[in-house]
């Protein structure tokens, strides 16, 4: 069975009240069981949080013990060269996210310190850019 592991960075705990017209108005935790219904076979596991050692720690301990890890740093996706470098320490594939279009959004957003690292990029299409991700892990 394959395992995969979503990691959400800072503030996408917020999702469902966040600049919903932004990133929607479901809450993630509600998703995530759709995501586990549609992909039952997939081993999904889940772990957010605001801090960056903590998203960091996750990624190290995930290397090895997951086939691929889809990976929403959310700010710390343009800010945190220590992400970045722990995605290309680390062997597990990683797929980064974003609910929103980076690119038609403020100019800083348009940097990602983790992209060169990542296996692919999938960003702009709201939550179903999980979805993407993880058919790319499993199918491709």
């Amino acid at each position: 069975m394959k395992k995969i592991l979503i990691i959400n960075g800072p503030n996408l705990n917020l999702l469902g009240k966040r600049e919903t017209s932004v990133y929607g108005n479901k809450k993630f935790e509600n998703y995530l069981k759709t995501l586990k219904s549609v992909f039952p076979d997939a081993g999904i596991s889940y772990f957010q949080s605001n801090i960056e050692g903590e998203l960091i720690d996750a990624l190290q301990k995930a290397d090895g013990k997951y086939t691929g890890v889809i990976l929403n740093a959310g700010g710390y996706t343009h800010t945190s060269v220590a992400i970045g470098d722990t995605v290309k320490a680390i062997s597990v594939p990683v797929i980064e996210v974003h609910i929103s279009n980076v690119y038609s959004r403020e100019p800083y957003r348009h940097v990602s310190f983790i992209a060169a690292a990542a296996r692919g990029v999938i960003a702009g299409f709201g939550l179903d850019s999980y979805r993407l991700a993880i058919e790319s892990l499993l199918y491709a």
